[in-house]
């Protein structure tokens, strides 16, 4: 259970590479030792990430996880409970894909969607079952400053993250009677495997940055943070300029 000043003992990681969910992980570890649930697909990646954690003294235990496989869900979700309560479960798998291949090859835009969304979707109901029966926990779901607003160069992604964001956002509401809270994370760019090669936008940040963000929420149960925090101030500006000004804003 997470303590009094919030520091949890055991973290389930559905997305087990993901680079900031690694780093969410190792700052929560930095305070003590954790269980840690790895949940991913079978790879080297996976392998390393486990050894990265066991270098902080974690026990770790790595669950085979494929997004798209959706009628196993539940049961991954049901294996990572089995060894004890789950304090933190984050949900950090995703794909960013190429925008302008996703809104012309309809299987790219239907696989970005059952990844970013329906999966989302799929592990957020499966987690909210174990979580009420559970009575405590918390869940980080990363969404995206996309989600606000989406552009031109980004629309399909930002499009999956605001189905994203709204099924957390009601999630919140829902689990709040039960002693659950929700986390919902709106990072900007961030420097990571999955950006690497592309030109860094406007108050761009790291995995250690959005990590720092992510582990002050959860401790102060907030619902929803930016990450930077000055991103919130950028995407009030951007959401509410008009369509015409909007859509000259370079991509």
């Amino acid at each position: 259970m997470i303590d009094a000043v919030g520091n949890p003992q055991s973290i389930l990681l559905l997305g087990g590479t993901s680079d900031i969910g690694l780093a969410v992980v190792e700052a929560f570890a930095s305070d003590r030792p954790l269980r840690v649930v790895l949940a991913g697909r079978p790879s080297e990646r996976l392998d390393a990430a486990k050894a990265r954690l066991e270098k902080l003294r974690c026990g770790v235990e790595v669950l085979p996880f494929d997004a798209k496989d959706f009628e196993s869900h539940a049961d991954v979700i049901s294996k990572a409970f089995a060894g004890g309560d789950i304090d933190v479960s984050i949900v950090a798998f995703g794909l960013l894909g190429d925008n302008e291949k996703a809104w012309t090859d309809a299987a790219t835009a239907v696989e970005m969607a059952q990844v970013n969304y329906t999966a989302a979707v799929s592990v957020g109901v499966a987690l909210a079952e174990r979580l009420r029966q559970q009575g405590h926990g918390s869940v980080v779901a990363f969404s995206s400053v996309a989600a606000e607003r989406a552009r031109r160069s980004n629309f399909v992604y930002g499009s999956t993250k605001a189905g994203l964001d709204a099924f957390y956002y009601g999630l919140t509401e829902a689990l709040r009677p039960h002693g659950v809270h929700v986390t919902i994370v709106r990072p900007g760019f961030v420097h990571s495997k999955m950006t690497e090669g592309m030109s860094p936008a406007p108050l761009s940040t790291t995995p250690e940055a959005v990590a720092a963000v992510v582990v002050d929420a959860v401790r102060k149960r907030r619902e929803l943070v930016w990450a930077p925090a000055p991103v919130r101030v950028l995407m009030s500006v951007l959401r509410h300029l008009p369509r015409a000004v909007f859509r000259r804003i370079p991509g």
